[in-house]
Parts: C-alpha cells; structure tokens; sequence
C-alpha cells in the first residue's frame, strides 16, 4: 500500500514540529550525551541527522524537531519510525531534552503527530516503552495507547503499546 507522507510541518498551541536540518545538530548532540551512553562530536551528530533525512526522504515517515514558539528554541524530536514495527504500522518515538521533561510538551508533540499519521492514511501505530519508563508510558495512556504485549531484552522489559487511528 502507498502511503501519503507525513507532513514536514505541524502547529500546535505551544509548539511547531518541522524537519530536521543542520540547525540542530547541537542540541541533537546534547541529547544523545543525556542517553548516558554516547558522546557524539558535532559532525557525528551533523552526519547522523543527514542518515535521518535521506532515511525520511525514502520512507516518507520520520522525525521533526520540536521547536517552543514563545522562545523558539528546540527541546527534542518527536518521530514516526519503522523501530521495532513496520513501514505500514509504524513507531511513535519522542525523545525531549531532560530540562524540559514534566511540561506537557511530550504529549502535545505526540497528540499532533497521531493526527498527522492518520493523515496519511495509516490505521495503527505502535509504541515501544521500557516498562521503567512511567513518563512515557503515561504520555501513551493520554493519547488512547493501549498495552498490546512485553518481551524482554538484555536491558529488561520492553511494553509494546498500540492504538488504532
């Protein structure tokens, strides 16, 4: 099936989703250090965020960074991916800077880019959360995700979460 692509730019209140560009290796770069198991230099992170574009370019899903409109500043990405799903029934992913965790911007990102995959004509998504997770995984529960099925992995559990659009 050929799928519409996801749009390359969503408004909300608070927030602008746009696509990722060379602006924001700097902040992609502090947010991988956050992760705790990486250190990227700043063409590490400018060459991973072209693999993102090309990547996007090809499958028509992707990541958009998350830009605050009152101080337009960038906080994080929130993504459609193939992940642990599938090109048909993809992934939701949201990664924001730690600073700016507990604000509501996660589930306002996530919220519009539900909307923008059932746009482009996809009827399921899938998100995966480390069962550790209970941020996240409250987001999940705000945007109608229900708990499909766990596996586990040398890093522990993983809850598969799964709403249909």
């Amino acid at each position: 099936m050929t799928w519409k692509p996801l749009a390359r730019a969503i408004e909300t209140e608070r927030l602008i989703l746009r696509t990722r560009d060379e602006r924001d290796a700097e902040w992609y770069r502090e947010l991988v250090g956050e992760r705790g198991v990486e250190t990227l230099t700043l063409e590490e992170s400018q060459e991973r965020l072209e693999q993102f574009r090309q990547s996007t370019e090809e499958s028509g899903i992707g990541a958009l960074a998350i830009d605050r409109r009152a101080d337009g500043d960038t906080i994080g990405y929130c993504a459609l991916v193939v992940g642990r799903a599938s090109l048909d029934e993809p992934e939701l992913a949201y990664e924001l800077l730690q600073r700016f965790h507990g604000h509501g911007y996660a589930t306002e990102a996530a919220r519009a880019l539900v909307e923008a995959a059932a746009a482009t004509g996809r009827r399921r998504l899938w998100s995966t959360v480390r069962a550790w997770n209970a941020p996240s995984l409250r987001v999940l529960d705000k945007l109608e995700f229900r708990r499909d099925h766990t596996v586990a992995d040398d890093a522990g559990e993983i809850v598969y979460m799964v709403r249909d659009l």
